[in-house]
């Protein structure tokens, strides 16, 4: 039983073929998918497919969130629609995609509406007892220090860990479970491997980021949840073990980080 906890199947790269993908990522054994939005104008088109999908298989689930990438198109007054969806949508399990990206002179020179809109995001979490998704780019140890001083009591997952091992420790001891994808499929990704290798398997879920992060193999190819199989399989070489040994605590781990899975 695998999962992908997070990916963007509503893009507009999935809309000619998006039920082949589900049928491909059904044969490969994935039973769970969850969305993570980016806008508040693509809200709207993520729940409608997610809740058109209580009868398939896989399991369609959603997260809603203001992503920072997408930062000049974000409103105060989403942040008042974001609160509504929350509570009134049942398929909704976290609050996310969020964070802070820094990765460039644009999206440095916009840091600071970043932090409050992230801030604005925590505390929402905080009030209504969620889990979090975050993106994090050239500042993961601010980051780090923004979700220490808030302490979530649902914790959440950190979506693409490529950080150090101390920031992974850390990270865990926050509440949080570290996203592996299609980064730990590359052998010269030796601190990332290590880091799956070292730390309990609790610390992590499985992800593709699709259409996003290829995998060794397919770069230059759009991604997609049925190769979140190959990132299970990348994962049980690096710690010496079979993928089916891997799927019990991989599952738990899943269940305990969205909660609200449990009852939908």
């Amino acid at each position: 039983m695998l999962y992908d906890a997070h990916c963007h199947l509503d893009f507009p790269v999935f809309d000619a073929d998006r039920e082949e993908v589900l049928q491909r990522a059904k044969l490969a054994g994935v039973t769970t998918l969850i969305l993570a939005a980016t806008t508040a104008a693509t809200w709207p088109r993520l729940l409608n497919l997610v809740e058109s999908s209580a009868s398939t298989s896989p399991q369609l689930y959603a997260c809603l969130g203001l992503h920072p990438l997408f930062i000049d198109q974000h409103q105060p007054e989403d942040l008042i629609q974001l609160k509504e969806q929350l509570l009134t949508s049942p398929k909704v399990i976290a609050l996310g995609e969020i964070g802070i990206d820094l990765h460039s002179p644009e999206s440095q020179a916009q840091e600071a509406k970043q932090w409050q809109f992230f801030d604005a995001q925590l505390r929402l979490a905080k009030e209504l007892n969620l889990p979090v998704v975050i993106h994090v780019r050239q500042a993961m140890d601010l980051v780090i220090q923004r979700l220490r001083r808030f302490q979530l009591p649902q914790g959440g997952l950190l979506h693409a860990f490529s950080g150090s091992q101390q920031q992974a420790e850390q990270l865990v001891e926050l509440g949080f479970k570290l996203g592996l994808g299609g980064g730990i499929t590359y052998p010269r990704a030796n601190k990332l491997r290590n880091i799956a290798k070292t730390l309990p398997l609790t610390a992590f879920l499985l992800e593709t980021d699709s259409p996003d992060m290829p995998l060794k193999g397919f770069q230059g190819q759009r991604n997609e949840p049925a190769r979140v199989a190959l990132v299970a399989k990348a994962l049980a070489e690096v710690r010496e073990t079979t993928v089916k040994a891997l799927i019990p605590s991989l599952h738990s781990n899943l269940l305990q980080t969205f909660p609200k899975l449990k009852i939908i």
